[in-house]
């Protein structure tokens, strides 16, 4: 029996490439949308390329970002395949693009021209700057990284010789892809109502400062910039990487009773009545001298011993794992991080979302370029019935 998913009935014509808009539709296909995805002929996607590492099908990268997928080659150069970008664009429900501001008005692909043909669907733009100012700037996570100012937070503190410093993912083409989710989530509840689809506009420099959350609330709360702190926290301590004898780990106080405990397994609870640390405020104020205290003590285990003990009373600690640990911790504690999507393939990360009543049960391998070209091509010449 078929299992029902959330968005089944749906079709997605997606022309989006590279990761924040290839990321959406993939959320979209996950959840049971027919996703039609509209590759260049002859190279298709940029992330095709992108390797090392490669798979059997393409480069890891673009494994990453597209399954669940039908793929098309169309030169939107030619009127032929024109005629069939814009049948496709008639049908569908949802229409997700990243080309510059624009530039897909010449194809009759623009919200304008779609929403004229077809006024239901929910048209996606994703830019890197938006579509009036910045319409000219090309768009990269890293670039937004730098400019957006989340560089300027991450990395260590000058004094500790630190530059500013790239997250190691390309988190705002994730953070901007999921905001272009909700908004054509949001977007299709509203044609319910309506009976109208709209244009939907996310860019990366909006969602980077959207993300910044307590820093940009610093920030326009004291008209003081934040700077790096390297792995400590702004307004909460002890909350960093904390050396025990052998190597660093991580510790989350959120609130003072946590630091007392911790304080009680470190063997010196008087700690948690020194004034400098008595309060989370007094212990950010007096951070130095707090992280110096506590180094004495941890000095005298292991991290995994401190872990184990600290885990044991509440207090919030954990071993600093790789990407292969993080995998491990999650299959032990039942959380199933991994998908299979056919003999050969690398497995993928499972969707995050669950759900009681319409699971995601679909999970296929990404597609190879024009995979379903022909039979795609065949649908749209044909009727629609």
């Amino acid at each position: 029996m078929h299992m029902v998913l959330p968005l089944d009935g749906i079709l997605v014509a997606d022309f989006s490439r590279v990761l924040a808009g290839p990321y959406a539709t993939t959320m979209l296909a996950d959840l049971g949308a027919r996703v039609v995805k509209v590759e260049r002929t002859g190279p298709g996607d940029d992330t095709r390329s992108w390797g090392p590492p490669w798979t059997s099908n393409s480069a890891a990268y673009f494994e990453s970002a597209n399954r669940n997928k039908e793929s098309v080659t169309l030169d939107l150069s030619n009127p032929d395949d024109q005629v069939l970008a814009r049948e496709l664009a008639a049908r569908a429900d949802v229409f997700v693009e990243n080309f510059r501001p624009g530039a897909l008005a010449k194809f009759g692909l623009d919200f304008e021209s779609v929403h004229a043909a077809n006024p239901r669907a929910v048209y996606c733009s994703i830019s890197g700057f938006g579509s009036g100012g910045g319409a000219h700037l090309p768009g990269y996570d890293f670039l937004v990284q730098a400019v957006g100012g989340l560089m300027s937070i991450t990395g260590d503190s000058d004094s500790d010789g630190g530059t500013p410093m790239k997250s190691g993912v390309a988190l705002v083409d994730v953070l901007t892809g999921k905001d272009a989710t909700v908004g054509i989530l949001a977007a299709l509840h509203a044609r319910n109502s309506t009976g109208k689809g709209q244009h939907v506009e996310v860019n990366l420099l909006s969602s980077l400062l959207a993300s910044l959350v307590n820093q940009a609330s610093s920030y326009l709360s004291t008209g003081n910039a934040p700077g790096r702190l390297g792995n400590a926290h702004p307004s909460i301590a002890p909350y960093e990487l904390l050396p025990a004898a052998d190597e660093p780990f991580a510790i989350a106080c959120g609130n003072d009773g946590q630091f007392r405990k911790l304080a009680i397994v470190l063997g010196n609870e008087s700690l948690a009545d020194d004034e400098r640390f008595a309060t989370n405020s007094a212990r950010v104020q007096h951070r130095p001298a707090l992280v110096s205290a506590l180094g004495e003590l941890l000095a005298k285990d292991t991290a995994t011993s401190w872990v184990k003990q600290l885990l044991a009373v509440g207090v919030p600690a954990g071993n600093v794992g790789s990407i292969a640990d993080g995998f491990a911790l999650a299959t032990e504690l039942g959380l199933e991080p991994l998908v299979e999507v056919g003999e050969g393939r690398p497995a993928q990360v499972r969707n995050p979302i669950t759900y009681s009543d319409t699971p995601i049960t679909r999970y296929q391998a990404p597609p190879s370029l024009g995979e379903h070209s022909q039979g795609v091509r065949e649908w749209l010449q044909q009727e629609e019935q």
